[in-house]
């Protein structure tokens, strides 16, 4: 199968009549599709639904089986819409079973009270973290679209346990015509943080369900580059909890994801 960008692969989604769309096995992790791209086809899907454009403020999803490389169909209804929220669902169909579902609460933006809590957040420099390329052989294949690196923390199998990662990401292509889309897929970049425990891959982990919460609206959003502090919060039977803060390149906090993840090790 030819590879193609992201951008390619959602805009098939997006032109299609039929919510289809194609991607390769480059998109994958183990045996399913990143969770990443598998969430942006839920959200591409979603957004076709909404009688006007509104910006996404959260999206709660459910991975329940693999999602295999090749064609994908994507179910999508719009469940309310009231006077300034659409609520929406989404089915990811591969190999003629659900592979994942999603609901999304879309939201126009309106005078309202804002406390006068500072999210911005000074950042550490790119300079001297460990990019992804220097580890290339440890990485789940769909890290090839990104650039990134590690500044802190639990980096996937070095042996070296701690509860919490810090990390820059940026995609390599230009996916600016989904800016949605484009902060659900770096908000999924990090691998379960438990896994620096382990010494060599393959460790096999996924997440079971994951709640992505938009602080900023993503199309307003005009850098390239995000900062990512994660940190384990629980981790019992071969499932872990997981949390996390996204920052824009300017240092202001854009979303708040949280997972719960299983693994096998």
């Amino acid at each position: 199968m030819q590879d193609t960008s992201l951008e390619n692969i959602l805009g098939e989604l997006e032109d299609s009549d039929s919510n289809s769309t194609r991607f390769s096995e480059n998109w994958s992790q183990g045996r399913s599709a990143f969770g990443g791209i598998a969430a942006a086809f839920a959200v591409t899907a979603m957004r076709k639904k909404l009688p006007q454009p509104q910006t996404i403020r959260s999206l709660m999803v459910s991975f329940i089986a693999p999602i295999a490389a090749g064609e994908i169909n994507v179910e999508a209804e719009v469940l309310r819409q009231g006077k300034n929220v659409t609520q929406c669902s989404a089915s990811v169909i591969s190999e003629g079973q659900i592979g994942l579902q999603a609901m999304a609460a879309f939201g126009n933006s309106r005078e309202a009270f804002k406390p006068a809590n500072d999210n911005n957040k000074d950042l550490p420099s790119r300079e001297g973290g460990i990019s992804f390329s220097d580890n290339a052989k440890r990485l789940p294949h769909f890290l090839q679209y990104f650039d990134g690196c590690w500044i802190d923390g639990g980096i996937p199998f070095s042996g070296n346990y701690q509860p919490f990662l810090k990390m820059w990401v940026r995609h390599k292509q230009d996916v600016s015509r989904f800016p949605i889309e484009k902060l659900v897929a770096i908000a999924d970049i990090p691998q379960p943080v438990l896994l620096s425990h382990f010494e060599k891959p393959p460790v096999p982990a996924s997440s079971l369900s994951w709640s992505l919460e938009f602080v900023e609206a993503p199309e307003e959003i005009s850098g390239d580059w995000f900062y990512l502090e994660f940190e384990v919060e629980a981790a019992a039977d071969g499932y872990t909890q997981q949390s996390g803060k996204i920052y824009d390149e300017l240092g202001r906090l854009v979303a708040l994801t949280r997972q719960c993840m299983v693994y096998f090790g």
